[in-house]
């Protein structure tokens, strides 16, 4: 009869559908998330609200400004299904990606802090498990920040403006329904944009043991590659920023879909995670939990 007891153990499943669900759990169910849920849920309101009041007199969105403001926002008072994709450019550039790297930056750090990711490793999880939990629900994070700025703008655009067909930036005209499926894919592409971020904030989350510390950092390296981004002199440097290719969403709107800055995009969000996501690896399993 085998002796069970000196038998190898073998290692379980990369994937545990149960692991994951705890971690989605613990990352909605913070009032942190919750709060910055809220605060994107109500930027398309106030750009809706903004809008609304400008337009009230017969202007223009953005006229008064020599048509400065975020991109789509003209096209708005025609059609309130272009709040969704004006309020995704106005909060792609920091509001989005802060939120995002809150919550990759307290992910492990987080756990550390409070003294919970040693008994979280006690159990039969393994680092390498609890590292891909926390990751995806990150990524769902990511996912549910889009969706809520985009369906926010979606019910506040057709309260307060018309909805109807769709004019693409081709000037190709499509029904309201294929115009919601282009948003639908345009959220998709812009939660698969803030990639690259997540896996960079979980880097930084395993390296302290402060989630505040962790967030702060994340964030800083945020507005750090969105100023170097904004530097003429750095030009050469930009095509490797993660931002660089954030608004190609809008070739989305295109007809045909202008794909190459679409495939730019994920695949420089593909490196990123790669790069990072084996960072945080290599440093979380080789590191010496005490907290």
């Amino acid at each position: 009869m085998e002796d069970r007891s000196t038998s190898p153990r073998r290692p379980g499943p990369l994937w545990s559908p149960a692991l994951f669900r705890s971690e989605l759990a613990v990352t909605f169910r913070r009032w942190r998330t919750l709060a910055l849920l809220i605060v994107l849920a109500g930027i398309p309101l106030l750009v809706g609200i903004a809008v609304r009041i400008e337009t009230g007199d017969g202007g223009t969105a953005g006229g008064g400004r020599g048509g400065e403001g975020p991109a789509f926002i003209g096209q708005i008072t025609n059609n309130g299904l272009f709040l969704v994709f004006t309020a995704l450019a106005a909060t792609l550039p920091f509001f989005l990606p802060m939120a995002v790297g809150v919550v990759a930056g307290d992910s492990i750090a987080g756990e550390a802090a409070t003294g919970t990711l040693r008994y979280l490793l006690v159990a039969p999880a393994g680092r390498t498990r609890l590292l891909l939990a926390k990751f995806t629900a990150v990524l769902a994070f990511c996912l549910a920040a889009t969706l809520t700025v985009a369906v926010s703008a979606l019910a506040v655009g057709a309260l307060l403006f018309p909805v109807g067909e769709v004019t693409l930036l081709s000037g190709t005209t499509v029904s309201f329904e294929e115009g919601l499926l282009r948003a639908l894919a345009i959220a998709v592409v812009v939660a698969a944009s803030l990639a690259g971020l997540a896996a960079l904030g979980l880097f930084v989350s395993t390296l302290t043991n402060s989630g505040v510390a962790a967030m702060a950092t994340t964030v800083g390296l945020l507005i750090t590659v969105q100023i170097l981004g904004a530097i003429p002199q750095l030009e050469v440097l930009h095509p490797y920023l993660f931002p660089h290719h954030w608004m190609s969403f809008a070739d989305l709107l295109r007809d045909p879909v202008y794909w190459e800055g679409l495939l730019d995009n994920l695949l420089l969000q593909g490196l990123y995670t790669a790069v990072f996501g084996s960072a945080a690896w290599a440093r979380f399993t080789s590191r010496d939990i005490t907290v």
